[in-house]
């Protein structure tokens, strides 16, 4: 029985496993990130992937660790723990909790759309919740003041129930299938609402830019333009087939004499409908756009370009976060 050669100390564990410059790579990652099961490890378990991957970024690797396993600790470690800060992130706000979490919001959303007062809890519901994720996986760079997050979160749960409500009243004169759309407009225009306002400071005085070996070259407000709207299109992409897609079954469905005589299992199809486009959606969506997002330094304000063709007048492109 031979041993296997102990791994190298030199596995860059910061950067994810899989080539972030294609599309298959990053929805590879993705899928990791965004795994519902990771919600059921035990304390022990994130205890135990934070010292593995705390002794490994240290130079202490364990004789017989395996790759495999070093990637797994990496994994379990960036679902609980904030990248920045090293805290333990709020269970609903991790990545890891957005198909449960969405799958049943989503669903109730599309479900109890009839009634005025069940739409705006259920808006409510669902800006509440976002409040809660944006916080969680804020930039550690730029935390965000408890009246800027007051502020977002009134303001997005407002355009998101204004938004309902004017769809609901323009649609009564409409075929049924347009009805079960407005959910879908109503988060749509939140989240153009709510991701700016949350990220407000970065549109303010900047986002950090790098080159391509993350030396910081300084802040910048295009940059964050940039990371703001990729975002926006992820989250409305993350819910467009679980709001698209459902419906046109439901309604179908519901049609049929099936659900006429079992109407009880209309909310459960609806969750398990919307959980299915979501389970795919979340991570395809998140992929959309490199994490690590880039832009030609032309593109950056003048006083920015500046400074930066002063150190280096060869540099032709900047990286920055774009953030989640």
């Amino acid at each position: 029985q031979k041993m296997s050669p102990p791994l190298p100390a030199t596995i860059n564990i910061r950067e994810p496993r899989w080539d972030q410059s294609t599309f298959q790579g990053r929805a590879k990652h993705f899928f990791m990130v965004t795994d519902p099961r990771n919600l059921l490890l035990s304390g022990a378990t994130l205890e135990e992937a934070r010292r593995v991957v705390e002794d490994y970024r240290a130079g202490t690797v364990p004789p017989a660790l395996t790759e495999d396993q070093l990637w797994r600790a990496k994994y379990i470690y960036d679902s609980a723990f904030h990248p920045d800060t090293g805290e333990k992130m709020l269970l609903v706000g991790r990545m890891s909790a957005q198909v449960p979490m969405n799958m049943t919001i989503t669903g109730c959303m599309l479900t109890f759309y009839r009634t005025t007062p069940a739409m705006l809890f259920w808006q409510w519901v669902n800006q509440s919740f976002n409040a809660i994720v944006n916080y969680t996986n804020r930039s550690g760079d730029a935390p965000i003041t408890p009246s800027q997050l007051g502020t977002a979160y009134v303001s997005a749960t407002t355009g998101a129930v204004v938004t309902a409500l004017g769809l609901k009243s323009l649609t009564k004169h409409l075929p049924a299938i347009i009805g079960r759309y407005v959910p879908f407009a109503a988060v749509a225009a939140a989240n153009c609402i709510n991701i700016p306002l949350m990220r407000q400071r970065e549109l303010k005085l900047g986002i950090p830019v790098t080159d391509e070996n993350g030396n910081r070259l300084g802040e910048s407000t295009a940059a964050a333009q940039k990371a703001i709207f990729q975002v926006v299109v992820s989250r409305i992409g993350m819910a467009a087939p679980a709001m698209a897609i459902p419906p046109v079954i439901m309604n179908v469905l519901e049609k049929r004499a099936f659900l006429k005589r079992y109407p009880y299992l209309n909310a459960p199809l609806q969750v398990s409908l919307v959980g299915l486009c979501l389970v795919f959606a979340t991570p395809l969506c998140c992929a959309l756009f490199p994490q690590k997002s880039s832009m030609p330094v032309g593109r950056l304000e003048p006083e920015v370009q500046a400074r930066i063709w002063e150190k280096d007048p060869q540099l032709e492109t900047v990286y920055f976060n774009k953030g989640l």
